[in-house]
C-alpha cells in the first residue's frame, strides 16, 4: 500500500496547498468538493506534484519538508521548470 505527499494549486488564485494521504485520487476529489475546511474557499484545485512513499511516516515527513523554505523552493522548481 502506498502513501503520498502532494501539492495542489488553486486554479482560482494560484496558491499552493501541501498534504499527504493514502488515497490520492479521493483526497483531491474531497478538496475539489469543498469537504476540506482549509481549501474549500479556493476551489477548484489541480494536482501539480505528488510523490509515493512506502509508509505514512515518510509521506508526513515529506509533507512537513514541503512547508520549509527549502521545500517551497524545490516545489517551485518542479512545477515551473
Amino acid at each position: 500500500m502506498s502513501f503520498y505527499s502532494y501539492v495542489l494549486k488553486s486554479v482560482k488564485n494560484g496558491i499552493l496547498y501541501k498534504g499527504s494521504t493514502q488515497n490520492l485520487q479521493n483526497r483531491v476529489l474531497y478538496h475539489n468538493q469543498g469537504k476540506v475546511k482549509y481549501t474549500a474557499k479556493n476551489v477548484p484545485w489541480e494536482l501539480v506534484l505528488f510523490e509515493p512513499f512506502a509508509t505514512r511516516a515518510e509521506a508526513i515527513q515529506r509533507e512537513k519538508w514541503y512547508k520549509t523554505g527549502a521545500g517551497r523552493d524545490w516545489i517551485k522548481q518542479q512545477i515551473n521548470p
